[in-house]
């Protein structure tokens, strides 16, 4: 494998789309994947009789979604259950009429982000809120799950391009299952193979590995844009505009913790609760998704980080504490530590998905642009409108694998 046409790089859903539409040209095609896993931010794991989604769970604008289609002819089973969060329960810590009084502040604040997106000037979706509103701790952590940080480093311009149509339905076996089970046949795949260098001045790309080196007519890079930016992947001759495009999308954190249910007929299915609606630094929990017995437990931005800096067991225990401040101190019996995330943490992704910061939301077209017809960019960060989403880097790998093809005359 020391010479081929076509080296992708990363084996997440950007990677494994642009080997799904390579696979069929009569081109040498190789996936480097430096984990010793495929899927990327998409990890399915079995535990305790279920199937757990550790990074992306949701297909996101289902109705047009181009994974619905594929997963659910793999043989997977795709629930159309609505998602809890546009209807949180009324708890001790939310009442019902709190509940509408959040909604409708949620509500004036996308009006007002809509607005402002028109303008000429991008600024930090934080400008948007009321000042001294009370709805804003809460609204600050809706975008930490959203966004993976709170408004003050969200883009106006970058928040109001996500186009959603607001469908969202799951895969029953896993998300990660629906996307590695998409991997083409017929493309070599080598895990445990991270590429540190990637030289393209001479007349083949040569990619420097811990297996030998490859080299290349043509690659499609599909590495996350924390690694880029931390030098996780480096690009000889350098390229500064997309190490600055790399910067100026960081990938916020969204971290899971699941929690096992001794006695699951106590919670509604498919309800969610906040645990602390006065403050940012709180979780949201999804109680008994599809109707498992489990509680899943959300949190995001600097919240996640700081969870993630104190230690493994930090996160359980938040959660734990938080629900016990909704349900009572009983539950701490009741309930047991399946699996917890620390995205942030994990070398190869650096966070959860990428937002553009404030002023820097043309940097996803400029990331997204090829180089010198050899070097061909995907994954989320490089979605126009579906960024932070497994469709949106699926997307992207399709586009990246049919200018590989155009440029290579195939």
């Amino acid at each position: 494998m020391t010479d081929i046409d076509v080296a992708i790089i990363g084996a997440g859903a950007a990677g494994l789309s642009a080997a799904r539409t390579l696979a069929a040209a009569p081109l040498n095609v190789a996936v480097l994947e430096a984990q010793d896993r495929i899927g990327g931010r998409a990890h399915t794991v079995p535990l305790a009789g279920l199937r757990l989604d550790l990074g992306c769970e949701w297909l996101h604008s289902a109705d047009r979604n181009p994974l619905v289609a594929p997963i659910a002819a793999s043989g997977l089973t795709i629930d159309k259950t609505p998602p809890p969060w546009a209807s949180p329960q009324a708890t001790p810590t939310l009442t019902a009429e709190e509940r509408q009084a959040y909604g409708a502040a949620f509500a004036a604040f996308d009006e007002r982000v809509e607005v402002a997106a028109r303008e000429p000037a991008d600024r930090p979706a934080s400008d948007l809120l009321e000042p001294g509103a009370p709805w804003n701790p809460l609204l600050n952590a809706f975008s930490s799950y959203y966004n993976g940080e709170a408004f003050d480093l969200v883009s106006v311009k970058d928040y109001a391009a996500y186009d959603d149509s607001e469908v969202n339905w799951r895969v029953v076996e896993g998300y990660g299952t629906g996307i590695t089970g998409l991997a083409p046949q017929g493309v070599r795949i080598l895990d445990g193979c991270p590429v540190s260098l990637l030289r393209h001045d001479g007349p083949r790309l040569r990619l420097e590995t811990p297996k030998g080196v490859v080299q290349a007519r043509a690659a499609v890079i599909c590495v996350p844009t924390a690694v880029l930016a931390a030098g996780g992947l480096r690009i000889l001759p350098e390229l500064p505009a997309k190490l600055a495009a790399a910067e100026g999308l960081p990938l916020g954190v969204a971290d899971k913790v699941f929690l096992k249910l001794d006695e699951p007929e106590a919670f509604a299915a498919e309800s969610m609760v906040y645990g602390a609606p006065d403050r940012t630094a709180t979780g949201a929990y999804h109680l008994r998704p599809l109707g498992r017995p489990i509680i899943e437990a959300f949190f995001g931005g600097a919240h996640a980080r700081a969870l993630e800096a104190e230690g493994p067991g930090a996160s359980a225990a938040f959660a734990i504490e938080e629900l016990v401040g909704v349900y009572g101190s009983g539950l701490r019996s009741r309930v047991s530590v399946l699996a917890k995330t620390a995205w942030a943490s994990d070398p190869w992704a650096g966070g959860s998905y990428s937002h553009a910061l404030p002023g820097r939301s043309g940097e996803r077209a400029v990331l997204a642009a090829p180089v010198g017809g050899r070097l061909f960019f995907a994954g989320e960060a490089c979605s126009p409108h579906a960024f932070s989403t497994a469709h949106g880097a699926w997307e992207t790998g399709e586009r990246a694998a049919r200018e590989v093809l155009a440029a290579l005359g195939v």
